[in-house]
């Protein structure tokens, strides 16, 4: 195997190449995850944000970097799920049960998404993330839900696949 070569490296992406092949990774983590949150009253719980590289809002699941703060590193992954859940959403789940673990682009990143279901939801806070994070928490009725996300993309909003992935692997 070709040498890994390093060709850029900020605070946040480093930039490598190995043989032909350039792709990007994260300093501190190969991983991040994703959890899907569906309240008692079977509402799926789903986050908005601003998405600099795709310059627009995104509808999608609450997810989080894996070790990206000095002080979780080290954490258990459904230990990181349990915390951006309940950072992003405002919910405690009484359980999260892994779905599956995936590249995110395999072409492109390093980057592993472990996605959890999160169970028995609690809400204890409004969530919307920690400073500096511009995060609008939704709840939406899985009964309504391909209408609901077909009105956020007419109106310019991207819609992440990894909402229909979980579903999916849950079994709705």
């Amino acid at each position: 195997m070709p040498a890994l070569e390093t060709l850029f490296e900020s605070k946040w992406i480093t930039l490598q190449r190995i043989g032909h092949w350039d792709f990007v990774r994260r300093p501190h983590s190969d991983s991040c995850v994703g959890i899907l949150a569906i309240t008692p009253e079977d509402e799926i719980v789903l986050v908005e944000q601003f998405r600099i590289p795709v310059q627009r809002r995104v509808i999608e699941i609450p997810a989080g970097i894996v070790g990206d703060e000095e002080e979780h590193r080290g954490e258990p992954l459904a230990g990181t799920a349990a915390r951006e859940l309940l950072e992003e959403t405002g919910y405690r789940a009484g359980s999260i049960v892994p779905l599956i673990d995936t590249p995110t682009s395999a072409g492109l990143t390093s980057e592993i998404i472990h996605l959890f279901h999160a169970k028995d939801l609690v809400k204890e806070h409004d969530g919307g993330g920690v400073a500096g994070e511009d995060i609008i928490v939704h709840h939406v009725p899985l009964a309504g839900l391909r209408e609901w996300l077909r009105e956020k993309e007419a109106a310019g909003l991207a819609i992440d696949f990894k909402i229909f992935s979980c579903l999916w692997l849950a079994g709705f």
